[in-house]
This record gives C-alpha cells, sequence and structure tokens, in this order.
C-alpha cells in the first residue's frame, strides 16, 4: 500500500485557521470580560496583547507550529538510491586485443592504414584484455544485425533489473516510475516496452525511453527519476537502467575520427532502483544531494565534438573530433561554476570568489583558481571516456593518480560502456570497501550536446565488500594496476 505524503499546503491552511479561531475566540472572550466598561476596539486588541499572556501565548505558539510544519513539509523530499546493479557479460565476450586484431581482419572492410590506426589507438587507450565485446564480434562471419542488437540490450536489461530486484526485495508492481536510457538504439516496441512486458509492470508506470544524450545519459536519468519522485505526492519507486547497444553502431570506414569508436567502446549496462520513501534511509546505500545538468549545444564546436554522420562512402558512425578535450575542459569549468557554490566548503568558495572578483578586475588576464573539491567530496567517480579524457579531467579538478583510479581501472576493465561507466566505478569502491558511512561521493559525465552532468551523493551507509554480482568481484585483488 502506499503512503500519502502529507499535502503542505492543506496544513498551512489549518494552522492558518486554527491561529485566527484562537485569537477570534480570545477576543471574543475579552469583550465579553469587559462588556461593563466598552471600550474602543483598538484599546481591546492593545489590551489583548500587552496584558493577557494567555493570548499572546497562544499566538506564539500557533506561529511556531505553523512555521515548524511549513519548513518541514515545503523543503525537498530525500531521494535514496536503494541498490544498484552492474552487468556482466558472459566471459566468452571478452575481447582481447588479439580478437579486436581478428575481428577486423575478418571483416574485410578496413584499409591496411585504417587496421593500422585502429591498433594505435588501442594499445594507447588504457584498455585490457578483459574488456566485452557484443556476441556478432565472434562469429566467423561478424555482421551485426537487428536481433543481434535486441540480444545485447536485453542480455543487459535482464541481468542487472533481476540482479537489482533480488537483492532489493521489491516486487516489480510497486514500480511507479521507469527510465531506460541507450544513447544510440532506439527499437520500436522500446526498450521500456520490453522491461514492462517481461516484468508485468503495473498499467500505470510511467515509462520514459532516452537516446542520443551519449556517456552523460546515465546521469541525466538519475536526475530525471529524482525529480519525478520529488514532485510525487505519494511515495514510490524508480527504476532507471542505463545501457548503449553498440551491436549496429560499429563503425565499417576509413574515416579517422569514427573510428576510434570502434576501438574504446565496450558492452556494459547497469540498473538502480530509487525511491522518496524516508524509512527507507536505514537500508539505502546512499542519498542524493545534488544534482546538476548544463547545457552548451548553443556552441558550435561543443555541438559538432561528438557527432553522428555518414562519411563519404554512406557508412554511418560516430565521430569524436580533435576538439572533444579541449571542449570538455572549456565547459567543465562553466559547469564548475554553477556547482561550486552548491557544495563547497565557505573557506573554498571565499577563495573561487576571491579569484572570480580579481579575474573580472584585471580584465581577464587573470584565470579564476579552480576550487579543491577534495575539500567537498570524499571519492570521485569522474567520465571514464577514454585515457585523454581522464588525465584532461585529472588536470583541470587538481586530481592525482589515486582519485582518479576507479576511472582508470574502470576503463581498463571494461572499457567505454557510455552511460553506466560512472556505476561500474561506484561498484569499483564498493568492492574495495572504500565508502563509509557520511562520505560524498562525485559522479562526473560527459555526452553528446555538448551536456555535462553531476550527481552528488551522501553514503547513508558503509558500502562494504559488495555481494557476488559486482562485477569486480572475481578480479578486484589484481586492482589498482602498478602501471596504466
Amino acid at each position: 500500500m502506499k503512503k500519502s505524503i502529507s499535502n503542505f499546503k492543506f496544513h498551512q491552511a489549518f494552522f492558518a485557521a486554527l491561529l485566527l479561531t484562537t485569537i477570534l475566540l480570545s477576543i471574543n472572550m475579552q469583550c465579553y470580560s469587559i462588556r461593563s466598561n466598552p471600550v474602543q476596539f483598538n484599546h481591546i486588541l492593545h489590551f489583548i496583547f500587552t496584558t493577557n499572556p494567555t493570548l499572546s501565548l497562544s499566538c506564539i505558539w500557533c506561529l511556531f507550529i505553523s512555521t515548524f510544519f511549513y519548513y518541514f513539509t515545503s523543503r525537498p523530499k530525500s531521494i535514496f538510491l536503494l541498490d544498484f546493479s552492474c552487468f556482466k557479460p558472459n566471459p566468452k565476450q571478452k575481447c582481447s586485443y588479439a580478437t579486436a586484431e581478428s575481428f577486423v581482419r575478418r571483416t574485410n572492410c578496413f584499409t591496411e592504414e585504417s587496421g593500422e590506426f585502429m591498433r594505435k589507438i588501442y594499445l594507447k587507450s588504457g584498455i585490457g584484455d578483459e574488456t566485452y565485446a557484443p556476441q556478432f564480434v565472434f562469429e566467423s562471419n561478424p555482421t551485426a544485425n537487428l536481433q543481434y542488437a535486441l540480444d545485447e540490450a536485453q542480455q543487459g536489461m535482464f541481468s542487472s533489473i533481476n540482479s537489482l530486484l533480488a537483492k532489493t526485495k521489491i516486487d516489480p508492481s510497486r514500480i511507479d516510475c521507469l527510465i531506460v536510457t541507450c544513447g544510440s538504439f532506439s527499437p520500436m516496441p522500446s526498450l521500456t516496452s520490453l522491461i514492462v512486458n517481461l516484468f508485468k509492470l503495473k498499467p500505470d508506470v510511467k515509462a520514459f525511453n532516452l537516446s542520443g544524450m551519449g556517456c552523460s545519459s546515465g546521469v541525466i536519468s538519475i536526475n530525471l527519476a529524482a525529480n519525478m519522485l520529488k514532485q510525487s505526492k505519494t511515495i514510490g519507486y524508480a527504476l532507471v537502467v542505463i545501457t548503449e547497444t553498440i551491436s549496429l553502431n560499429w563503425y565499417y570506414g576509413d574515416n579517422r575520427p569514427m573510428l576510434v569508436t570502434n576501438c574504446i567502446f565496450r558492452v556494459g549496462c547497469a540498473a538502480a532502483l530509487m525511491t522518496n520513501d524516508p524509512s527507507c534511509r536505514r537500508v539505502a546505500k546512499m542519498e542524493l544531494v545534488h544534482s546538476l545538468r548544463t547545457h552548451h549545444g548553443a556552441s558550435d564546436r561543443a555541438y559538432k565534438a561528438a557527432f553522428q554522420e555518414e562519411d563519404e562512402k554512406g557508412n554511418t558512425g560516430i565521430a569524436l573530433t580533435k576538439d572533444l578535450i579541449s571542449v570538455a575542459g572549456m565547459f567543465l569549468r562553466e559547469h564548475i561554476k554553477i556547482l561550486a557554490p552548491r557544495v563547497l566548503p565557505l573557506s573554498q568558495l571565499c577563495l573561487y570568489v576571491y579569484s572570480v572578483i580579481c579575474c573580472a578586475l584585471s580584465g581577464g588576464r587573470s584565470k579564476p583558481i579552480v576550487p579543491d573539491f577534495t575539500k567537498a567530496f570524499d571519492h570521485f567517480c569522474i567520465h571514464t571516456g577514454g585515457k585523454a579524457v581522464i588525465e584532461h579531467v585529472g588536470r583541470v579538478l587538481r586530481l592525482g593518480d589515486e582519485l582518479t583510479e576507479p576511472a582508470r581501472m574502470t576503463l581498463h576493465r571494461f572499457g567505454n560502456t557510455s552511460g553506466s561507466l560512472v556505476f561500474y566505478e561506484l561498484a569499483y569502491f564498493e568492492a574495495k570497501g572504500r565508502v563509509r558511512k557520511g562520505d560524498r561521493v562525485w559522479m562526473l559525465a560527459f555526452g553528446t550536446g555538448f551536456k555535462v552532468g553531476s550527481l552528488v551523493w551522501k553514503a547513508d551507509s558503509d558500502l562494504g565488500q559488495g555481494s557476488d554480482d559486482n562485477p569486480w568481484s572475481d578480479c578486484i585483488d589484481r586492482y589498482p594496476l602498478k602501471s596504466w
């Protein structure tokens, strides 16, 4: 059964009526007591509020109660992450360097120059030999089709959802909101419909199918779920599924910016269950403290930094241009300007404001400092877009190797899994047992468009060694690597 969350407007009116009734009754009593000696109404009010302590205390008490109740009912509802689960594909789908090279040869679609280019990108990408590729890559005749794409999507989504529901013990019929995000695959019926059909979700479930947002889609979908729960007048549950299907998005041409995606994107999926039930605080893993999305698509340079298009031969691919790294750094700084006042301690905020004022007074000759975000956050799940992206974000935010370790190790073990990558990093923290109750975690991701998204979490409990379904459970002892 759903619990009704109090409507603060109703209670506000109730307490206002109670206050008015108290005043009127008191006035009536005073008027009755001085009937034998009538005075003007303003004299009555003066008499009541200056000489009658009972009425004064009644008014103060009613005002206090109404203000107290208004504060607690008008503040934003707390949103909790009950649990999450990351998909770990079949070991037979591990894509080593030898497997990737064999695939390139078997397709007979690439020139020798393109093959050599991909080989160099792969070797310096930071990706290891245990990432996972779509099933068609391992076929003798590696040609993807719609069925391969559907199988890839269903395998990741259904596995992660089953694992999540088993851990939370939430019946699917209690799910009020379903959000599925997949950047480059949007079949009909939609991916949300596949889930509704298999798990028999209720007819009035609010379903959202998001696409085309790249690696920021995971952060954006969590933000959407949180907003839905905050606006709900009842306690509810939101299921967020973050996946990417790359079977139909393999590029078979010789355009070098498009060939990069073949080297770094790999199979991955994550599912998260969120709620606005305050009683879940004791069992939830984390509470969402802040969320921020900034969209910089008005800039042509940012808009074209990662772009899906056809090459001169009609082959469709996603081009990752040379501008991508600089665009990410530029708009990360813009993102920080909005996020910093919300999360930084006062000391760091004062230093940051001072540097901004100095920049304005110098006419731009000096630059605002980047605040020390280690004073605001204990752990960082930064965008695992590639080795160059991780290193650049580390330089911009002034994060050492220890703080970028989860991103670097996630890239090595799972590759770029698009929107779900920040949850694979969170799973890394869980497997290492590093997050303690009260710790703050910053999730940061970039996406096509160009978008920057942030989620700030506070741990409601220790994230211990995790369960058997943690994707790092069989290899965490080997990480971090000594060299990367």
